[in-house]
């Protein structure tokens, strides 16, 4: 199976609370004449106390477009995916060069030559390191990516595999656009990073993890894409950039679709969800939070990590989900044989479900 051989996870350096982000979105037309309660109610509950940014707080009002906004995203992409894929791989004590496949996913910048690539000569890739780059799966690809990862290494037991995923949610935020959606989107999102390193079961580092902090083995995977949900979640592209779209059924949706399709996928397994140890689940927001927690009927804390990340970097889109795995392995440390769930949300509307054994 699968090893998960390192998690580094990386944030941008500028720390805003949430009240300053809010003001500077009302400063930037979020928020008409007589409207602001709206955005700050918003902002108020969207369970975020601070975030990171990709730029100092005070630029953004000055951006001149959507070009001007993708070449920033470029640029801080390189930096922070460097950071992300250089940490992770020291902390697997592997070489850039023993990678065989790096798989890089964001849904908020486009780049072409995408990500990857640009980095390649900066990390000391080789030349014929394959190359799977992801756009549009947004929250959901951190989880796919990982499944991704597990797939390639069914048939390269003993290779190495890279995600790297770079979410600059900040970058898109649409100025003097009141919709519901983007004050949402403006009260959610934050910027970061996050690199994983995973080995097949016949690569020497699959047996070197230390038992304090081991990175669990992916058992399985599911992907699921529910029909005729196309509007509930992704983007509508004009010509300031990417605008989100952002339905309000979203967590009806999950509480009752998740349940349902955990359930089956555990019952494969001989599992219920009583046997997972370590709930690893996408920050969606409070309300989809509480329906993933109603639709398993989960215990009160089994989300705790999640709840946390959501409290001070806010979501980060597809890196979310991989920061929380840092988490569970370096701060929850499960127990050996026992079980997680790494699960996440996004636009299709689709849901993507990892199993994992520590």
């Amino acid at each position: 199976m699968t090893r998960i051989a390192a998690v580094h996870g990386v944030l941008p350096p500028y720390r805003y609370e949430q009240h300053e982000i809010t003001d500077a979105l009302a400063a930037m037309g979020m928020a008409p004449a007589g409207e602001r309660g709206v955005l700050d109610r918003l902002s108020g509950t969207a369970g975020v106390r601070t975030r990171r940014l990709a730029m100092p707080l005070e630029r953004y009002a000055t951006l001149s477009g959507f070009g001007e906004a993708n070449d920033m995203f470029i640029a801080s992409a390189l930096e922070l995916g460097e950071q992300a894929v250089k940490g992770a791989l020291a902390d697997a004590g592997l070489q850039a060069s023993d990678v065989d496949l790096v798989v890089s996913t964001s849904v908020t910048g486009i780049a072409a030559p995408s990500i990857e690539a640009r980095l390649a000569g900066r990390l000391g890739l080789r030349p014929d390191v394959r190359r799977v780059p992801i756009f549009g799966l947004g929250c959901v690809a951190g989880a796919a990516g990982l499944a991704r990862l597990h797939d390639f290494l069914a048939g390269r037991p003993d290779g190495v595999a890279v995600l790297l995923s770079v979410e600059l949610c900040s970058l898109t935020v649409q100025r003097q656009d009141a919709s519901t959606a983007n004050l949402v989107a403006g009260s959610l999102f934050g910027d970061g990073a996050a690199a994983v390193v995973a080995v097949g079961p016949r690569h020497p580092a699959h047996r070197k993890q230390e038992p304090a902090a081991s990175g669990p083995v992916v058992v399985s995977t599911r992907s699921h894409l529910y029909p005729d949900t196309e509007r509930l979640l992704g983007w509508d592209i004009v010509d300031s950039g990417f605008r989100i779209v952002l339905g309000t059924d979203i967590p009806d949706l999950v509480r009752q679709r998740l349940g349902p399709d955990v359930r089956a996928f555990l019952a494969d397994h001989d599992l219920k969800p009583q046997d997972i140890a370590a709930w690893i689940c996408h920050p969606g927001g409070p309300k989809v939070l509480d329906a993933v927690r109603d639709a398993l009927d989960l215990p009160a804390r089994a989300l705790d990590l999640t709840w946390r990340s959501l409290t001070e970097v806010g979501n980060l889109s597809s890196a979310s989900v991989l920061h929380i795995l840092r988490d569970t392995i370096d701060l929850a440390r499960p127990l050996p044989g026992s079980y997680g769930l790494l699960l996440a949300m996004g636009p299709g509307f689709s849901t993507e479900l990892v199993l994992l054994r520590w």
